[in-house]
């Protein structure tokens, strides 16, 4: 028995530990993201970036390029949203956690299913995205997920107050 003392991983970390394991299982290698949905400290689903059940995937028959993205994917925090829907399970109220920051119809989708909190990992540019959350009154909170993003995001708030 060690003498060191086991510390248990608070919850968000916990759960984008988690989050990360679940975009191992993406099929676009564009982007790996993982997502899942929580409520009251429980895992109701999890999503990863891949094609419509029964269609064949990226990492088989290559990307369906439109305006610079891959189309043949669903986000992984739309199909979060709809296994939640698949089965019978309410998010409203929950926490969606993701690898990245959702973009603008990922947002949309996160406000209609009334989830009030998103924590992400990386960044996406979405402006739109961010705006339509804020104003629906969902939480978004960046989650640093190396020592250095810590310290740039610090420093970041930080530059943010001086303004």
């Amino acid at each position: 028995m060690s003498d060191t003392p086991h510390v248990r991983p608070p919850w968000d970390d916990y759960f984008m530990d988690i989050t990360f394991q679940v975009a191992k299982r993406s099929t676009c290698d564009r982007a790996h993201v993982g997502s899942i949905i929580v409520k009251d400290r429980r895992i109701l689903t999890t999503g990863y970036n891949g094609a419509p059940a029964g269609l064949a995937h990226c990492d088989e028959i290559g990307h369906l390029m439109i305006a610079g993205h891959c189309v043949r994917t669903l986000h992984a925090e739309q199909n979060a949203i709809i296994q939640a829907a698949l089965h019978g399970v309410s998010v409203a109220g929950g926490t969606l956690y993701v690898t990245h920051q959702p973009c603008l119809t990922c947002a949309k989708m996160i406000i209609n299913a009334g989830i009030q909190r998103v924590v992400y990992a990386g960044n996406y540019p979405d402006e739109n995205a961010v705006a339509f959350m804020t104003e629906a009154g969902v939480r978004l909170e960046r989650y640093p997920t190396t020592p250095a993003e810590v310290v740039a995001a610090d420093q970041a708030d930080e530059e943010e107050k001086e303004f």
